[in-house]
């Protein structure tokens, strides 16, 4: 029996469709999975830092500023090269109830991209964390090296903000904050949900609250108002302000919020103790918040739950 040409043809692309149909599901059911065993690699906020540089001779400006605004203690200044090329950087911990600074103050000029990323998050496995950031969609900028403590790595995440990954041989112990800060982050319209949407995956966190009209006075513009999406994960918490980046000074320079009982109790002891405050305090939403300039530039914003 002779088959009709046409008919085989039509038999022949609804076999290749089949094929096809299936492929994709396998794809797409293999992605599912893939995302699904992303492993958990946060450790707990008090193990997270904001990166701060300094010049050198700022430095014990800065660690006393710092620590009389918000109390702590400092642990013993090394010089070392944390760096994958070579490098020579005073470096100490900061760690204060409300947030923990690794503060770096570099004798030699500062290898790239080291300088930009913003903070460091300690995970349980190095390997494991850079692969599952990798697979939420992020860069990896600087491969797996060693440090004197443990081993480190920097990742860029859609929208262009850098993080360093950390592990130590040894395990820190430290205790928990008494308030969890923020991490501070401004991206475009364009790349929001892109970053979210890697980070969260990534963090194995959620989306607590995502404003598309909150008071642009946050951001330094009262008469407007802008998207704000704020995640909390394991890593701790996280605002992402979408803006168009038409922000006034110093808006978008501050890496990191600090979350206080008593503010304008806060910012007359950072005044006290060598820190500008960068404009009034303001109220937006839920909290009234301030910008301040530590000395060495650091620039952070503190703020308390509206009423305190």
């Amino acid at each position: 029996m002779r088959i009709n040409s046409n008919l085989k043809t039509a038999v022949l692309g609804l076999l290749l469709s089949g094929l096809s149909a299936v492929s994709v599901m396998g794809v797409a059911e293999a992605k599912e999975v893939t995302q699904a065993v992303t492993p958990v690699v946060a450790v707990g906020p008090q193990y997270d830092t904001t990166h701060v540089y300094v010049a050198p001779e700022d430095v014990d400006r800065f660690v006393a500023s710092f620590l009389a605004t918000f109390g702590g203690q400092s642990t013993k200044q090394v010089v070392a090269t944390v760096t994958p090329t070579p490098s020579s950087t005073t470096s100490q911990l900061l760690q204060t109830p409300v947030g923990t600074v690794s503060l770096f103050g570099f004798k030699t000029p500062i290898p790239f991209p080291f300088g930009a990323e913003r903070t460091g998050y300690l995970v349980t496995d190095l390997d494991q964390a850079v692969a599952a950031a990798r697979a939420s969609g992020a860069d990896v900028l600087v491969q797996i090296f060693p440090d004197p403590i443990g081993r480190d790595a920097v990742i860029q995440w859609p929208g262009g903000v850098n993080m360093q990954l950390y592990w130590h041989t040894t395990p820190p112990n430290y205790a928990p904050f008494q308030t969890i800060p923020e991490n501070r982050v401004y991206v475009s319209p364009d790349r929001a949900d892109a970053f979210v949407h890697s980070f969260v995956r990534f963090s194995h966190g959620k989306v607590v609250s995502d404003d598309a009209h909150a008071p642009g006075a946050e951001i330094g513009r009262p008469s407007d108002t802008y998207r704000r999406i704020r995640i909390e994960s394991t890593f701790g918490k996280m605002t992402v302000h979408v803006t168009d980046g038409h922000l006034p000074y110093p808006y978008g320079h501050e890496l990191t919020g600090y979350e206080v009982s008593d503010l304008a109790a806060t910012l007359d002891k950072a005044k006290a103790n060598g820190a500008q405050v960068l404009g009034p305090a303001v109220h937006g939403g839920d909290r009234d918040s301030a910008v301040v300039e530590f000395p060495g530039g650091y620039v952070a914003e503190i703020h308390a739950s509206a009423g305190h």
